[in-house]
């Protein structure tokens, strides 16, 4: 900021020069550049050419091409002139032309770069993201004497920051004897960035002070690698210290809340938004819309889409995908045709939720046709994604026979997705055999994959081929894989409840004990029986229905039973798939206890009410 401020005060000298600013049209910048010929100033004075250029430049990106054609006039421009352009490339859409002001300064006879074009140019190798061209940047500071710098080292922070290179941006740092408010914020948001948040969070904390950048960087990077609950939490710490909440700071949060599927925060999140009339961008409205349909409120995402006045392609996609894993499979084809409508044209990830889509309701011909569209009339190259979408079309719909030949025609080598939908499908359509070879090219792919490994044991389980479970599980214990515990997640009054499998260390465990034997005698009295065949252990049935009784969602189930109002839906993620009996239980709980139930799990939404289920009994 302090680099821009001396630019800005050393153009503002000549009075012509101040009539530039951003709302300068070319037909004026052409009269006051006329205007500056007559008067003879660039004669009289040829530091006020290069002003003038950097002003134009400076002011309005839109404006560039006009610097730019005026300085390739220029046989001698000055250092100033040359730096502005540097760093007016660097900001626009065209960072890489950067190194041919770069390259003329080189060239010249009488120029020698100083530690503004460094610094302007280690925040173009940021912006272009290239390692190696920033190293070249980097020597070539150190050759010229400027890497100590204050301005240049704060810019090699942040460029190593962006490049993801966190060893050498703390080496930066570490040289740096006192390191500034921006030189600390760049480290804090390179090691939150590249997923080192301990170190993040031990540099934010010893900050003497931290500005709205620094705790963005935080809160963001909390909600990018999963810890959601601490990111809402300095989001609370950011409002008792009074610091300034933005756009940034609140797609953090609405971040944090869908991965969370905590409604009641992003409400509140919404409401603090309007409050304080923070204004709802295009990226601030996508995240509202993503945040609802990961929180299994279509209703409230609709009402955000169609309140936004500008909406782009990934703002419709947000919607359609959140139709689809909501189980809403025509609605979402139904906004593809209305997005078309507004000349919206789809991208990649627009054909992911179309396809999802036709998936989930099973439009096999329809999904088929998308899926060739992508090429042949949008010009998009389907990537492994779609083709794993495709397998589990025909999967779902029964057609295993197609799926292994999208599998096998693939155009490039088949990925971990497409062998898990063919599992998936293969086991709920009792294929063993196909079930046993997308298992051993799921492990081929992943040595470590627990699902691959649970998918198969359940295979086996059902058949109660016990050899085999056996044979599998020795298999997991000696290549150290283990199976991921079930965790379910359940928000009550705005506090988010975490239950593991077989947990029992909550406060109110004594209640959830009592509402499970409860809902254990109703479910009996209507005389539900308990799907233990996929139970991984040759154990009595008795025992293997009281480890059904202690998974997660269950538990989950109960203390939302035992908190919540009958009025208000029990809704839960869990980051597992819903086991077929746990899916089985819920319809019959919802049934039975008059109660909207809606679980998300690591697939799709479930929405159960009076004993039926949105997803129509396939996930």
């Amino acid at each position: 900021m302090g680099v821009k401020r001396i630019l800005v005060g050393r153009m503002k000298h000549h009075p012509i020069i101040c009539l530039v600013d951003s709302s300068t049209t070319l037909k004026q910048l052409r009269q006051i550049h006329t205007q500056l010929l007559i008067t003879g100033a660039f004669i009289i004075d040829p530091q006020v050419f290069g002003k003038f250029v950097a002003s134009i430049a400076l002011n309005n990106s839109t404006n560039l091409h006009y610097s730019d054609h005026l300085l390739n006039k220029c046989a001698r421009p000055t250092l100033f002139a040359l730096n502005s352009m540097i760093r007016a490339h660097c900001k626009s859409s065209t960072p890489r032309k950067s190194f041919d002001f770069y390259k003329r300064i080189q060239r010249s006879d009488d120029l020698s770069p100083d530690n503004y074009t460094f610094n302007f140019l280690v925040r173009t190798c940021a912006q272009i993201s290239q390692g190696k061209t920033g190293l070249i940047v980097h020597g070539a500071a150190i050759k010229h004497g400027f890497d100590h710098d204050p301005h240049v080292r704060s810019g090699l922070v942040f460029m190593y920051a962006e490049l993801g290179c966190l060893s050498s941006c703390r080496n930066v740092f570490e040289e740096i004897p006192n390191p500034d408010l921006v030189c600390q914020t760049a480290l804090v948001s390179a090691c939150a960035k590249c997923g080192d948040i301990g170190y993040a969070r031990l540099m934010f904390d010893k900050m003497p002070e931290r500005d709205h950048i620094a705790w963005n960087a935080m809160i963001s990077g909390y909600a990018q690698c999963g810890q959601s609950r601490e990111a809402l939490r300095l989001f609370h710490s950011m409002q008792l210290e009074g610091v300034k909440v933005n756009e940034v700071s609140m797609v953090s949060v609405l971040s944090a809340c869908s991965h969370l599927g905590a409604l009641d925060q992003g409400r509140w999140a919404h409401a603090y938004i309007d409050r304080n009339r923070i204004r709802i961008t295009v990226t601030l409205g996508t995240a509202l819309i993503d945040m609802y349909a990961k929180c299994g409120n279509m209703p409230k995402a609709m009402e955000v889409l169609w309140s936004m006045k500008e909406r782009n392609v990934y703002t419709w996609t947000s919607a359609m995908n959140g139709l689809a894993m909501n189980g809403f499979g025509e609605k979402c084809l139904e906004l593809f045709s209305l997005m078309k409508q507004h000349s919206v044209s789809p991208n990649e990830v627009t054909f992911v939720s179309v396809l999802r889509a036709c998936s989930v309701v099973g439009l096999v011909d329809e999904g088929r046709r998308h899926f060739d569209s992508m090429k042949d009339v949008y010009g998009i190259e389907p990537k492994i994604e779609h083709y794993g979408c495709l397998v589990d079309l025909y999967g779902r719909a029964g057609k295993l026979d197609d799926a292994l030949n999208v599998i096998n025609n693939m155009p490039m080598k088949p990925h971990s997705g497409a062998w898990g939908a063919l599992l998936h499908a293969s086991r709920t359509y009792g294929n063993m055999e196909l079930g046993e070879l997308a298992s051993r090219k799921l492990i081929e792919l992943e040595a470590t994959n627990h699902g691959a490994c649970v998918q198969i044991s359940n295979i086996y389980a059902e058949t109660k081929n016990w050899d085999k479970v056996n044979e599998v599980r020795r298999s997991m214990k000696s290549k150290g894989v283990a199976k991921q515990p079930g965790c379910s997640v359940i928000e009550i009054d705005g506090e988010v409840h975490e239950f593991f499998v077989g947990d029992k260390s909550h406060p109110c465990y004594d209640e959830i004990e009592v509402m499970l034997g409860d809902i254990s005698r109703r479910l009996k009295l209507a005389g539900y029986v308990a799907n233990t065949n996929p139970v991984l252990f040759d154990i009595e049935e008795e025992e293997k229905e009281d480890a059904l009784c202690l998974h997660s969602e269950k538990i989950a189930i109960a203390f939302g039973l035992i908190s919540l109002k009958e009025s208000v839906p029990i809704r839960i993620v869990k980051n597992l798939r819903v086991c077929r009996d746990c899916h089985d239980v819920t319809k019959l709980i919802s049934k039975l206890y008059n109660r909207e139930i809606i679980v998300r799990d690591r697939n799709r939404f479930h929405h159960f009410k009076d004993g039926e289920c949105s997803c129509k009994g396939f996930w």
